[in-house]
């Protein structure tokens, strides 16, 4: 059965250009052509020298010569330097490269050869890449990264990152909508130390960005950039980190209002989703003299506004807010009883009895917190009430939370 490797490799026999043959922007593409043509030219010699096809009139391949040639007919087109820059004899690769300099259109494949088993290979391609002008790095950045990730990779990696680094401010702007990850990475790192990014746009980009590296880069980034007692660029920076779904960033927002000196901006956040977003507002609310134990019990008074106020006093609360906690497993809202269960445990304070009957609960999320809780005491929770669990008119989350608790003492059950 054809891959549409092979079908690419057999196109470009048949004299098809490059372009219109393969997805030239798509790094995997190239990686996929190099593959294949070396598997292809030992599996299916004649398909590269067949005198049928335009590439076999012109291109000359002896491998039984010694040393084995590559000759062509006429000055090769770009179709048969492909092949041969890919071919699986060093020598005819090598040969390939001395046509390659002029052909911007093969660079893709100059990249690849400069990770090449074979060192005259490898440092004849080196040396033509390290003469491309920076803009056509960049067009292959991907390509490179990838190639970079190779055991002889380095030297694109680092012929890329220097050209950044020192080219021109644009086409570091250009790569940074990159829809490749590494390629967006280097690019925010890049911009990041040449200072090409005003805080404002940092901040947009740590609250915006899909991929978590480039968060923490630009919103740390952003709250270094911020002076002390600053207030002008609050709204440009600070709000927009705290304003984002990923909780990194907007722990990166809750430790700039210390920077910033509005400590007490910190307490909404107080009862964040995020573990990590909840402890960096009670240390800023620390470092401006207010202890977070006092605001977290008054908020347990009513929490149903705002119910990780359970799992937050029991985060930084003391033993004898284990009480006030456990009086919250029976609140009528949700998630006020899953964040009173996640309390318990962060206080050490679990106890079966109180947290058992919660096994029952029409919330997947208080069952999940439940489960959680009595692993470490599976052992204490009756088995004969576990067994009535796993039938098929209960919710799935309570099956699952019993064979869960059956399974850590022993007792194997399927869903």
């Amino acid at each position: 059965m054809l891959t549409s490797e092979d079908e690419a490799v057999r196109r470009l026999v048949a004299g098809i250009a490059p372009d219109q043959v393969l997805d030239v922007t798509d790094p995997e593409s190239w990686i996929g052509l190099d593959i294949r043509v070396r598997e292809l030219a030992w599996q299916c010699p004649e398909l590269f020298h067949s005198k049928a096809s335009p590439s076999g009139r012109r291109l000359r391949w002896s491998p039984d010569a010694s040393p084995p040639t590559v000759t062509w007919a006429r000055k090769p087109v770009d179709t048969e330097l492909a092949l041969a820059l890919c071919h699986p004899d060093g020598r005819i690769r090598e040969a390939a490269l001395g046509h390659a300099k002029e052909r911007p259109a093969l660079l893709a494949l100059v990249v690849i050869r400069c990770a090449d088993w074979a060192g005259p290979v490898r440092d004849r391609a080196r040396a033509i890449l390290a003469e491309a002008p920076p803009y056509r790095l960049a067009a292959h950045a991907a390509l490179i990264l990838r190639v970079g990730g190779r055991s002889r990779g380095g030297f694109t990696q680092n012929l890329l990152t220097g050209a950044l680094r020192s080219g021109p401010a644009v086409q570091v702007e250009a790569l940074l909508d990159s829809s490749d990850r590494a390629t967006a990475r280097l690019a925010h790192r890049v911009a990041v130390e040449r200072r090409l990014l005003s805080m404002a746009r940092l901040a947009r980009i740590a609250g915006r960005h899909h991929d978590v590296v480039v968060q923490d880069l630009c919103a740390e980034a952003a709250v270094a950039a911020l002076g002390e007692g600053t207030f002008e660029e609050f709204a440009d920076v600070v709000v927009p980190l705290l304003g984002s779904r990923q909780p990194r960033v907007r722990s990166a927002g809750v430790t700039a209002l210390r920077r910033s000196g509005r400590h007490d901006d910190a307490e909404p956040f107080l009862t964040d989703r995020s573990a990590v977003v909840r402890a960096c507002a009670r240390w800023v609310l620390r470092q401006g003299g207010t202890d977070p134990a006092p605001l977290y019990r008054a908020l347990c008074a009513d929490p149903a506004g705002r119910p990780a106020a359970a799992v937050g006093l029991g985060e930084c609360g003391t033993p004898e807010d284990a009480d006030r906690i456990r009086a919250l497993l029976t609140h009528p809202v949700p998630g006020v009883r899953a964040c009173s269960v996640a309390g318990l445990r962060a206080l050490d304070a679990v106890r079966v009895d109180d947290v058992r009957p919660l096994l029952d609960d029409p919330s997947a999320a208080v069952v999940r917190q439940a489960t959680a809780a009595l692993l470490p005491w599976a052992d204490r929770v009756p088995q004969e009430l576990l067994c009535e669990l796993p039938t098929e008119d209960r919710p799935r989350h309570q099956r699952v939370a019993a064979i869960r608790l059956l399974r850590a003492v022993g007792v194997h059950v399927q869903l």
